[in-house]
């Protein structure tokens, strides 16, 4: 059977191409995520490699689709190439195992991996100029001083001797999370 596996790693990226070309190279099946290479425990993924079976082949667009680590892309395809599964990576050709193509696939898992750690970085400094342009916006806190359920929180935990509330129930009858509690009361000086 011949299987195919498309990964972007945002939900805003779209797998239309994987997906079109995956098709045209004859896939039966195509399983998909839209989650960071760097992570091998990808829905899809663990769908997808439960399924194959010796014999199969499975057929992605480019190395960096099913692993961005040099680490995790070795093991994966060590793995299926263990249980007698073939790799058709469609910009590169057929891994067979051979010290060749495991060259080659090292290389390739390099480049993976140096890219992944080169975006990451641009990300960094993108945030850092934007800091210090005052136009970087972070996500709203969601405990804040005019929120009615963290104040009654803090108020509770500062006399929970004198009214018997344990910080689990605080915690549930203000709709607050412990550790958002904890760091908010220290932050604060009530712990």
């Amino acid at each position: 059977m011949i299987i195919g596996y498309a990964r972007v790693s945002t939900v805003e990226q779209n797998l239309d191409a994987q997906i079109k070309a995956l098709e045209e190279a004859g896939t039966k099946y195509i399983y998909q995520d839209k989650k960071s290479g760097k992570d091998l425990n990808r829905e899809g993924l663990q769908e997808m490699l439960s399924k194959l079976n010796a014999g199969d082949t499975l057929v992605i667009t480019k190395i960096d689709r099913i692993a961005r680590t040099i680490k995790g892309g070795i093991e994966l395809i060590e793995e299926l190439t263990s249980k007698g599964i073939k790799l058709n990576i469609l910009n590169m050709g057929v891994f067979d195992g051979s010290p060749t193509s495991k060259l080659i696939m090292n290389v390739l898992l390099s480049v993976a991996e140096f890219e992944r750690e080169i975006m990451l970085e641009r990300q960094r400094e993108g945030i850092a100029i934007a800091k210090a342009n005052g136009k970087y916006k972070t996500k709203p806190k969601k405990y804040h001083d005019k929120n009615p359920g963290l104040n009654e929180a803090l108020e509770k935990l500062a006399n929970r001797k004198t009214n018997g509330k344990t910080v689990k129930q605080i915690c549930e009858e203000n709709n607050v999370t412990r550790s958002s509690l904890y760091a908010i009361a220290k932050e604060r000086g009530i712990l």
